[in-house]
């Protein structure tokens, strides 16, 4: 178990006084801003939530990184704002996790995920402030606003404090939710429900191996997820991740007529004709019935073809 923190090594200086007191308990939700500084002469300023208007999330009791933060809010009401100093042996992770919420706000593509003991020493965790903190270890002060309290009751648990079978629960009412919302025709509603649900069950389709029973089982809730995230794209001409996730499906299901329809239509929209005109016949082939709806398309998508070919001619022309 692990030790208390000792609380003299934390110093409150109340700024401006709360609407009420409520009392924190483990799985309670909070949100605060925050403004870090050096406890320096000059009171050197390392971060301020409020600059990038994202306030910071914790769920008390799940063991975060930097503990001291946990006591901090424990000691404030609601909408308070209080200043705290804080000795450097109760802050020695902040430089890892200013990293981790600052990397958060960037596009994935620049985000450095994975840091090794080498990397570390060699360039740093990727910000000047921050390695020159971990070089030079120093008490800092937070400067926290408590803007809101939720209660574990609340609020909707996120996918990280749920136990498989919640997780499991989860997914069908995101999936319910994203139906509804694709019958009112608010598709980007409906697309967003349908990612949720994929990433929780991608989640935990981690934790099994794949191709056993529960891993296959997982797969077989996850496909219709897909193809209706893929309707959903479709709708809103973005094309590619058709592609890539019809894709996906066609490795769960080999036989899949909506994937190989959809993936067709996708490669169509991006001017694939020998791709789409393949998954095209592969549909009539699985399913005949279809014959008539993808001789219209077919006979749709080449008509646009002419035009376009004959587009980038006359373009070609005017350049000559």
């Amino acid at each position: 178990m692990d030790a208390p923190i000792d609380q003299a090594l934390i110093k409150k200086e109340m700024l401006f006084p709360g609407s009420k007191y409520i009392p924190l308990t483990p799985g309670t939700r909070v949100k605060f801003h925050y403004q870090t500084r050096k406890c320096d002469k000059d009171r050197t300023l390392i971060d301020d939530s409020k600059k990038t208007n994202k306030p910071m999330e914790l769920v008390l009791g799940k063991k975060f990184k930097l503990e001291v933060w946990e006591v901090i809010v424990q000691k404030m009401a609601l909408n308070e704002v209080a200043k705290f100093t804080v000795d450097q042996s109760l802050v020695v992770q902040y430089p890892f996790v200013a990293k981790t919420i600052r990397d958060a706000s960037k596009p994935p593509e620049e985000r450095r995920t994975h840091m090794c003991g080498m990397t570390l020493q060699n360039e740093g965790i990727g910000y000047d402030d921050l390695n020159d903190l971990l070089k030079h270890p120093c008490d800092l002060e937070f400067t926290v606003e408590l803007i809101s309290v939720e209660l574990a009751s609340d609020y909707q648990k996120e996918s990280w404090q749920m136990d498989d079978d919640e997780k499991l629960k989860r997914v069908q009412e995101l999936k319910d939710q994203g139906n509804d919302f694709y019958k009112q025709r608010e598709f980007k509603k409906a697309e967003d429900a349908y990612s949720y649900a994929i990433g929780i069950i991608e989640q935990l389709m981690l934790k099994e191996k794949p191709n056993d029973v529960e891993w296959n089982e997982l797969a077989e809730v996850k496909v219709p997820l897909l193809l209706n995230y893929t309707q959903c794209k479709l709708l809103a001409k973005d094309y590619y991740p058709v592609i890539n996730y019809c894709t996906e499906v066609l490795k769960y299901d080999p036989d899949n007529v909506k994937a190989y329809y959809r993936r067709a239509k996708a490669h169509a929209g991006v001017w694939m004709d020998k791709e789409a005109e393949r998954d095209f016949i592969k549909c009539v082939e699985l399913d005949p019935k279809l014959n008539s709806a993808v001789a219209k398309e077919m006979s749709e998508f080449k008509k646009l073809l002419r035009e376009k070919e004959k587009s980038e001619k006359e373009k070609l022309k005017g350049l000559f």
